[in-house]
């Protein structure tokens, strides 16, 4: 296994154990076949387990393992507080008191604010005093290291990561979302101030693995050394020296064999020109399916009316490759998980963004578009009556 070091220099497999996905036998986690897998993937030197309050079952199935294998504190746990669903402080401490208690542990080792996408968030939650208590929990050792999971564009990505001394962040990023998301620019920016950079769908759900396009399986084919979708983009990943850990929902011990002997194998600097070349050809023949071509470089933005434009093409994108399902969990949290809404809807159709345009997009055209695919009748009810919910 590699290594990589995290911000007070201890070593990180850079492979990840994520815990979202575990097997379901009866409505539950089939923790027999889950342990299994874990002790495959600790004896092969993954040291890092992420999982989270709101994901079903598994604190409780990762600490229930751990303390049955006896390993809780030969690893590392990263787990995440879900700020959308706490009014205070106190309600803050409640909950990690029962991750604790889930975890069968006295310490989180990482602790995330789960989906951070907006820094006016973080913003409520200093004025709430949650800055203040994660310092109290990490002098009083409780929690070791702080950070957030991010799901939003670069810029707002970037305001965030310079909002607050953080010690580590998570991202969605491979090769397909290389400029859209957090992107490379949000990677880079995160590597300068010193954040060790965790990766989140690596394969993006399985989309760079599973429905490819047939030139993007015959790129694959056809290229030397011969290796699966999967370990290309995790080859793709690790050769990038400021990813620091790349998550795993592995649900089968083969394919934790396989993804250990990739990160085993794995160095900085291993992909060559050809390789690249045929990286670019998979995502040309993905983008193939797509409605707008957007590259996400961002020289539209900002929006005279806060209208997230490359996140709402991405999300527009995602329905005609990944299904509707995804791509309006997509637009949702771009577009409603944030202070101010950024709907496509709100276009005015100023024409500022095209005088910037490279690609030359229409885009007052096509902003319009993709509201009518993904601004339907469940995004509208969940437009007005998410800020009910949602504790600005």
């Amino acid at each position: 296994m590699n290594y990589r070091k995290d911000k007070n220099g201890k070593d990180i497999s850079i492979l990840g154990f994520g815990c979202m996905r575990f097997t379901q036998k009866g409505g539950r986690i089939d923790l027999d076949k889950a342990q299994e897998e874990i002790l495959e993937a600790f004896n092969a030197g993954v040291n890092y387990y992420d999982t989270a309050y709101v994901y079903p079952g598994s604190e409780a199935a990762v600490g229930e393992i751990f303390e049955h294998l006896g390993i809780r504190d030969k690893l590392y746990v990263a787990t995440k507080l879900p700020h959308y669903h706490i009014k205070s402080v106190e309600g803050a401490e409640k909950i990690l008191e029962e991750e604790l208690r889930r975890l069968r542990t006295d310490h989180i080792d990482y602790y995330l604010m789960h989906m951070l996408s907006d820094d006016k968030t973080w913003e409520r939650l200093c004025a709430m005093g949650i800055d203040k208590w994660l310092r109290r929990k990490q002098e009083e050792g409780v929690i070791r290291q702080v950070g957030f999971s991010y799901h939003g564009n670069s810029d707002t990505f970037c305001r965030i990561v310079d909002a607050w001394d953080w010690d580590f962040c998570q991202i969605q990023y491979n090769y397909l979302d290389e400029h859209s998301q957090a992107g490379r620019t949000g990677l880079l920016h995160a590597a300068e101030k010193g954040l060790p950079v965790i990766i989140m769908e690596p394969l993006r759900g399985g989309k760079l693995v599973s429905n490819l396009p047939d030139k993007a399986k015959k790129a694959f084919t056809e290229h030397e050394p011969n290796r699966t979708p999967a370990e290309w983009a995790f080859r793709w990943l690790w050769d990038q020296p400021q990813v620091t850990c790349v998550l795993s929902g592995m649900n089968s011990v083969e394919m934790v064999r396989q993804n250990c002997r990739s990160a085993s194998e794995a160095r900085v600097g291993d992909l060559t020109d050809a390789d690249r070349a045929m990286l670019k050809t998979v995502v040309e023949a993905i983008r193939g399916r797509t409605k707008v071509g957007c590259t996400g470089c961002r020289y539209c933005m900002p929006c005279p009316r806060g209208v997230d434009i490359p996140g709402t093409f991405a999300a527009y994108n995602t329905r005609y490759s990944d299904g509707w399902p995804t791509a309006f969990k997509e637009y949702f949290m771009c577009t409603l998980l944030r202070k101010e809404p950024t709907s496509a809807s709100l276009c005015i159709k100023c024409g500022k963004c095209e005088q910037h345009c490279p690609q030359g997009i229409a885009i007052r055209e096509e902003l319009a578009n993709a509201a009518k695919v993904l601004e339907g009748p469940v995004y509208k009810v969940a437009r007005k009556f998410l800020p009910l919910f949602m504790k600005y």
